[in-house]
């Protein structure tokens, strides 16, 4: 048992609690331009076509590698000479994301739509922009073989700071309105700054000579993983994988007030208990990954994702049923976890160690499209199919992905793996 117990050990390092609490602000913005805002624009009367077209704010997530090598690499004044250039960047975006949700929760969806879409895209700017800046500080302040540990870290305190900004943002906005509630998730964020000002600076590359920054830092980490065998394949997955779950739970706040529960109900069932079950998804994941390897986690991980969106129609058939929703959610939220664990390993086992930061991102925000730029067609499908065929089609849309990486296992050689 000693054994098995000992890598355990890790988790007692400081700095896991710090990348935990700048997991935590990391996880926090997504809903608040995400299900939670989707639930603002259902009490605003705002149409589900539109509240669907939402989920477009996030695009954010998906091009994030276009700045993520000015921020890899540029110092940024007065931050950089005062706290180093991970940390500097760090509190900037951080300070300004705090502002941002304020802004944002003092709009009014039914009166300017348009104005929250603004703050909204805003707020997706700065989440993803802290997000590169999290992935590089957490991959630079880790050896290697304390990277899995660091992984998942950053995925319980992510998952801890959504339901912060679900359950959390839904508690304050039932009883002091919803600028309350943002105001109070910008105020978490501190959570995330004093992490950052207590870790130390970790070291990073060198800044290369102004007339080399561009081959160095933009165009080297593109050109090195366009070169691996089937890469063009391995993008195309990264973007597939999530896509039938993505389109699935863009929608399912929607369906739940839609159906008659309460802000209260969902905050009960659907976030706080669904957090254990995510944790617990995450764990089981990483155990499923240990056990079975990468490839093959992601298949059968993958597989359970896609086979829990029924659960979806069997709460349709429940009704306002909190018992079901309770089962719905265990379901949806286990299975979720465990294909993110593996997801997660997948992708760090595709970047090279001389790119990190900017590879991560560009793949990071890859797998963003599928729940940013695809899942926004979810509105659509939802208004002109119904629940029951819109659920079964988002579960029929997990088969692609599923299909490729079945493709990709049989092909011979290992061309994930960096060169």
């Amino acid at each position: 048992m000693t054994g098995w117990l000992a890598p355990l050990a890790i988790y007692r390092d400081p700095r896991m609690l710090a990348i935990l609490c700048m997991g935590f602000a990391s996880g926090l913005p997504l809903a608040l331009t995400g299900s939670t805002l989707s639930i603002w624009l259902v009490e605003s009367h705002v149409t589900l076509t539109a509240i669907g077209l939402f989920a477009g704010v996030g695009t954010a997530y998906t091009l994030k590698f276009l700045w993520a090598p000015a921020i890899d690499r540029m110092a940024l004044p007065f931050f950089t000479r005062a706290l180093g250039r991970r940390r500097g960047w760090a509190i900037a975006i951080e300070l300004a994301l705090a502002l941002a949700l304020v802004a944002l929760g003092a709009c009014d969806p039914a009166q300017a739509p348009l104005l929250v879409a603004l703050a909204a895209v805003v707020v997706a700017f700065l989440s993803a922009s802290q997000d590169i800046v999290i992935d590089a500080y957490r991959v630079e302040l880790l050896a290697d073989r304390e990277q899995g540990a660091g992984a998942a870290a950053t995925q319980v305190g992510y998952r801890i700071g959504m339901v912060a900004s679900t359950a959390g943002a839904l508690y304050f906005a039932a009883y002091l309105g919803w600028f309350v509630a943002y105001a109070a998730m910008a105020a978490l964020l501190l959570i995330g700054m004093i992490a950052v000002v207590m870790t130390r600076e970790p070291q990073a590359p060198a800044l290369p000579q102004s007339g080399a920054w561009l081959a160095d830092a933009v165009a080297a980490p593109f050109a090195e993983f366009l070169t691996r065998e089937r890469a063009w394949a391995i993008l195309v997955f990264v973007v597939l994988y999530k896509f039938g779950d993505a389109l699935a739970g863009v929608m399912s706040n929607p369906f739940y007030v839609i159906l008659g529960f309460t802000k209260i109900e969902i905050a009960n069932v659907a976030k706080v208990f669904g957090l254990a079950a995510s944790i617990f998804g995450v764990i089981a994941g990483g155990g499923v990954v240990y056990r079975m390897g990468v490839m093959p986690a992601l298949l059968a991980c993958g597989i359970l994702q896609m086979l829990s969106n029924l659960m979806y129609v069997v709460q349709l058939w429940a009704g306002a049923d909190a018992a079901v929703l309770a089962l719905t959610i265990a379901v949806e939220n286990v299975t979720g976890g465990m294909s993110s664990a593996a997801f997660v390993a997948y992708l760090s086992r595709l970047c090279n160690k001389a790119y990190t930061a900017t590879q991560y991102a560009l793949l990071s925000a890859l797998a963003a499209t599928a729940r940013t730029v695809l899942a926004s067609s979810g509105g659509w499908f939802a208004d002109h199919l119904g629940w029951a065929p819109f659920f079964l089609f988002a579960t029929a849309a997990c088969l692609p992905g599923l299909l490729l990486l079945a493709w990709l296992m049989r092909a011979p050689g290992r061309s994930a793996d960096p060169q």
